[in-house]
C-alpha cells in the first residue's frame, strides 16, 4: 500500500481520506446531548419561561468563558450585534413557543414539529434568495405532511384543546427557529472574524436578556425552587445547550453536508424516544410511522440545498 503522497506506478498521486471518526464522534455526542434539552424542560419544576431564560444565561455564559479562555474577541462591530440582538430574538420567540408545545404535547412530538424549520427556510430560499427546490424538498415537504397525520392528523378529532394548542405552538417554533436559523447565518457572514464561539455567546446572552421580562412575570418568578431544579437548569444550559452546540460546530466543520444532517437528524429521532420511555408517553404504531416519515422528510428538506 503507497504511503501518503508516494506516486504509484501510473504516476497518480495517492492521499489518504480525510479522517472522519473525530467529527462524526463530535457531531453524534452534539446531536446526543441537544437531543435531552426537552427532558430537561420537562424535569423541572420552574415555568416554561424561567427555563429558557436560565438554559440561554448558564449556555451563554458557558460558551462566554470558553471563548476567553481561547483568547477569543466579542466587539466586532455595531452590525455583528445588530446582528446577534435579531438572532437572539427570534432563538428567544422559538424557544417561548417550544417550551410550552412541550408541556402541552412532550418533548418528542414538539421538537419533531420544531425540526420542520427545514421547509420553512427551504421555502424562503426559493422565494426570496430565487434557488432551485429540487427534486429532494418536492418530495419532502408531502412525506412531512404525510408524517404529520401519522403523529397527530388520525387523532386530530379526539385531541383536547391543549394537545392542538400544542401542536400549533410546535409549528409556530419551526417559523421562529427558521428565522433565528436565517440570521444567524447572515450574522455569521457578517461576523469581520468573529469565532463562532464567540458569537454564539453573544446570540444566547442576547437571547436571555429578551427572555428576562417573560421569565419574571412567569408564577415563579425567576426563584429556582430546588437543588434539583438547579441541576436541571445547569444540564440544560450547560450540556444542552452550550456543550452541544460546541461539538456540533466541530463535527460540522469537517464532514460533508449530506452525512452531517443524516447524523444531526438523531436529535429529534432521540428526543422522541426519550418521550416514550422517560414520560410513557402512549404511541401507536401509525404514530411510531408518522415520526419516521416525519424525520425522513426533515432529512430530504435539509438536503435540498447542498446538492
Amino acid at each position: 500500500m503507497p504511503e501518503p503522497n508516494q506516486r504509484t506506478p501510473a504516476g497518480a498521486a495517492v492521499n489518504p481520506p480525510p479522517p472522519l471518526l473525530a467529527p462524526l464522534a463530535f457531531l453524534l455526542a452534539g446531536a446526543a446531548l441537544i437531543s435531552f434539552s426537552g427532558v430537561m424542560v420537562k424535569l423541572t419544576s420552574v415555568g416554561p419561561g424561567t427555563s429558557a431564560f436560565y438554559r440561554m444565561l448558564i449556555g451563554g455564559l458557558g460558551l462566554s468563558l470558553w471563548a476567553l479562555w481561547r483568547g477569543q474577541r466579542f466587539w466586532a462591530g455595531w452590525p455583528v450585534l445588530g446582528g446577534a440582538l435579531l438572532a437572539g430574538f427570534f432563538i428567544a420567540l422559538d424557544l417561548f413557543l417550544w417550551h410550552r408545545s412541550i408541556l402541552y404535547v412532550g418533548p418528542g412530538l414538539a421538537t419533531i414539529l420544531a425540526n420542520f424549520q427545514v421547509f420553512v427556510v427551504g421555502l424562503v430560499g426559493v422565494l426570496y434568495f430565487r434557488e432551485r427546490p429540487g427534486w429532494r424538498l418536492a418530495v419532502a415537504i408531502p412525506l412531512a405532511m404525510a408524517g404529520l397525520w401519522g403523529l397527530v392528523g388520525s387523532s386530530w378529532p379526539g385531541l383536547g384543546p391543549s394537545a392542538r394548542l400544542g401542536v400549533g405552538l410546535g409549528l409556530a417554533a419551526a417559523c421562529a427557529y427558521s428565522g433565528y436559523l436565517l440570521t444567524l447565518r447572515w450574522s455569521v457572514r457578517r461576523a469581520g472574524g468573529l469565532k463562532p464561539e464567540a458569537n454564539m455567546a453573544l446570540v444566547s446572552l442576547a437571547c436571555a436578556l429578551i427572555l428576562l421580562p417573560d421569565a419574571l412575570q412567569s408564577n415563579t418568578g425567576l426563584a429556582v425552587p430546588s437543588l434539583a431544579d438547579w441541576v436541571w437548569l445547569l444540564i440544560y444550559g450547560l450540556a444542552c445547550h452550550a456543550l452541544g452546540w460546541a461539538f456540533i460546530s466541530l463535527g460540522l466543520m469537517r464532514l460533508p453536508a449530506s452525512r452531517a444532517g443524516l447524523v444531526l437528524l438523531l436529535q429529534p429521532t432521540l428526543a422522541f424516544v426519550w418521550d416514550v420511555l422517560f414520560f410513557g408517553r402512549p404511541t401507536t404504531w401509525l404514530e411510531a410511522g408518522g415520526a419516521l416519515l416525519a424525520v425522513a422528510a426533515i432529512y430530504l428538506g435539509s438536503q435540498s440545498r447542498t446538492q
